[in-house]
């Protein structure tokens, strides 16, 4: 079993930058997909950003704003929030694609205020 323990959100004005971060209880390897999605009120989850070495994949909504990365050594994603908009503000979750099985984190909040 895995579980994934989020951080890093929170209010943050338009413009504004946040980092998520997202741990990883056990090893999550390189061939094992993670990600980020979020889900804003009244809509449905939606994928932010992924990585699986040494792919990477973005929403066109973030493309040039956001940054997916990860930490090996410590099984950590995370997700560089740069240039931040109103329509940013969800629920963000961290997920991971292992042997097959799909984890999600418990999602943390992120806030833009205008």
């Amino acid at each position: 079993q895995v579980q994934l323990v989020e951080s890093g959100g929170g209010l943050v004005q338009s413009g504004g930058s946040l980092r998520l971060s997202c741990a990883a209880s056990i090893s999550i390897f390189s061939i094992h997909p993670m990600g980020w999605y979020r889900q804003a009120p009244g809509k449905q989850r939606e994928l932010v950003a992924t990585i699986s070495a040494p792919t990477t994949n973005y929403a066109d909504s973030v493309k040039g704003r956001f940054t997916i990365s990860r930490d090996y050594a410590n099984n950590t994603v995370y997700l560089q929030m740069n240039s931040l908009k109103p329509e940013d503000t969800a629920v963000y979750y961290c997920h991971v694609v292992r042997y097959g099985a799909n984890y999600w984190g418990r999602g943390i909040q992120v806030t833009v205020s205008s």
